[in-house]
């Protein structure tokens, strides 16, 4: 789990709301988490009047061109509504054929009106033609708009979808939920290609220091942590080589040249070698910290599979392994990992501590509170197990509406400021919650007592800032702490990620666009290189849309 403080502190979607906006970058959060009052405008889309009827009665004898015409295509709806396609795609080309010049309206509603046709035969490409016809003759067509998106999804051209899609959701303020769903549909499927094709290609890069020390202090069990804590023994005579190299370069955090240092140790020969296992351990906790997952599994594997192993060191290593297998969302494998660490370990407050952190991502809370009060129990001085017990708790105590357990949960944090004064994550996690309950000053003086704990972590600059933005509505001083944030810790991905969210709100859509990459090539896995391209590619897809629609300044009435 490592860094639990680069998890926000409310959804992502919400930073919309506190800007007063709602911009496309919340497409993906936004349509489930809305709980509008108003009535549905329009219920589904697509079967809104896709044909309109008017009855029109004129002589065929007096009949104007253009009144020929419109008398053709509603000869062409009667078919369409009695399902005779084939007819009612005849009386829409002739109706197009007699349509004069100029009356681009109506012969826009020709061609959307046959492409509704073509759709029920499931004619997804002439579909596509006949609402492009449309478009070039009203760009601001909804209803062309929507058919072409679907079409496009049906075939799996999610980028065109997407841009569609888009386009109907700004158009309608972002007021239809069948829009927002098709939209978050596109942005997951658009998100995951861009993400596996970027992962054949991408260079490892290591974590930030700030984030692999976060990482290892929240195994609090770890056998090979706490040798390579060790500074009571001499690490031995002449150069260094292998382990206790990497142990030398750990401790003075030469993090780039530890895997070399362990895989000297590996390939040394047996009667050489004293650390294979803390090797193997060490290296594949670095190789997740890279992005190499699949290395990482196969050391893992290596150390779980053998039985000359120190108990312990499998153990971490199962721990691990599950933590990876729920990062590429194989959930029923790593809770089964869990529960063989469980079974192993019973006595390992880290299997309870990390499995409960998986249990609150999964809304699990009353596994996850049990989880929490084993690990406390058996490790009460464990500062983060023990204030994530007090978050676990609080969730449950909101959800249950249990005023008197929420009570003693306020209470429970703040004894734990006290107890573990010198652990910044409980600062923060008790700053999250109080942010939450609009506590905001007091919020705002843990955020900054967690700092002076912490000067180098970027992650807890990034949280003040939003607390900013919910506390004052000061989008330019969250957006200066951020800032301060990426300086600092130029490898902060929930920096650049946060930064780039509250940009898209404003309407700094090319800025916004630039911090995402940024934040895309720090991702480690594809889980979350695929969230952050989603991200992504609905503020590129918001730019392209508003430049050829014109939508500039209804964005900004939007208030973005």
């Amino acid at each position: 789990m490592g860094e639990s403080t680069g998890s926000l502190p409310f959804p992502r979607w919400q930073i919309a709301v506190a800007l007063g906006a709602t911009g496309v970058v919340g497409l993906g959060y936004w349509y489930l988490r809305q709980q509008s009052t108003q009535s549905k405008r329009n219920a589904l889309i697509n079967n809104i009047n896709s044909v309109s009827i008017e009855d029109v009665q004129q002589d065929p004898v007096d009949e104007s061109p253009l009144q020929k015409a419109q008398r053709l295509k509603n000869e062409g709806n009667l078919h369409f509504k009695k399902g005779h396609y084939k007819e009612a795609i005849d009386m829409y080309n002739k109706a197009i054929s007699e349509c004069p010049e100029g009356s681009d309206s109506d012969l826009s509603t020709f061609y959307q009106n046959r492409a509704a046709a073509h759709e029920q035969l499931k004619e997804w490409e002439i579909v596509i033609e006949d609402c492009s016809s449309a478009l070039k003759l009203n760009v601001k067509y909804e209803k062309a708009l929507y058919r072409r998106a679907k079409a496009y999804e049906i075939l799996k051209d999610w980028e065109n979808c997407l841009d569609d899609i888009t386009a109907v959701c700004l158009i309608q303020g972002f007021q239809n939920q069948n829009a927002l769903q098709m939209a978050d549909r596109a942005l997951k499927e658009l998100g995951k290609k861009r993400a596996s094709d970027a992962m054949k290609t991408r260079q490892p890069q290591l974590a930030s220091k700030q984030f692999i020390k976060t990482y290892f202090t929240s195994f609090s069990q770890d056998p090979v942590y706490k040798f390579l804590m060790k500074t009571d023994e001499p690490m031995g005579e002449g150069e260094l080589k292998g382990f206790l190299k990497a142990k030398m370069l750990f401790a003075t955090e030469k993090f780039d040249d530890i895997i070399a240092a362990c895989t000297e140790e590996i390939n040394s020969s047996e009667s050489e070698s004293k650390y294979i296992f803390e090797s193997l351990s060490l290296r594949s906790a670095f190789y997740m910290l890279c992005g190499r997952q699949q290395d990482a599994l196969d050391d893992m594997n290596t150390i779980i599979n053998s039985n000359d192993v120190d108990e312990k060191i499998k153990i971490n290593s199962i721990i691990k392994r599950a933590s990876l297998y729920m990062q590429r969302g194989d959930i029923e494998t790593s809770l089964a990992d869990f529960q063989k660490a469980a079974e192993l370990g019973p006595e390992i407050a880290d299997v309870y501590h990390h499995r409960g952190q998986i249990y609150l991502l999964m809304e699990r809370n009353n596994e996850a509170r049990d989880d929490f009060d084993k690990a406390v129990k058996l490790n009460p001085n464990f500062a983060i197990a023990v204030v994530q017990k007090c978050y676990a708790y609080y969730r449950f105590a909101l959800m249950s509406q249990d005023i008197e357990l929420l009570m003693k949960v306020m209470e429970d944090f703040r004894k734990c400021t006290e107890k573990f004064n010198t652990c910044s994550e409980a600062y923060v996690l008790y700053g999250q919650v109080l942010a939450e309950r609009q506590e905001y000053e007091q919020a705002d003086a843990l955020y900054v007592k967690a700092i002076e704990l912490e000067p180098k972590n970027a992650t807890i600059l990034v949280h003040r800032g939003l607390l900013h933005l919910q506390w004052k509505g000061t989008v330019e001083s969250a957006i200066d702490l951020m800032k301060q944030a990426v300086k600092l810790d130029n490898k902060c991905e929930f920096a650049y990620e946060t930064l780039a969210t509250v940009e898209v709100q404003r309407g700094n859509l090319v800025i916004a666009i630039d911090l995402f990459n940024n934040a895309i090539n720090l991702a480690r896995t594809e889980t979350e290189m695929s969230h952050l391209y989603s991200l992504r590619d609905a503020a590129v897809s918001q730019l392209k849309v508003t430049t050829r629609l014109g939508l500039g300044q209804m964005l900004n009435k939007m208030g973005a």
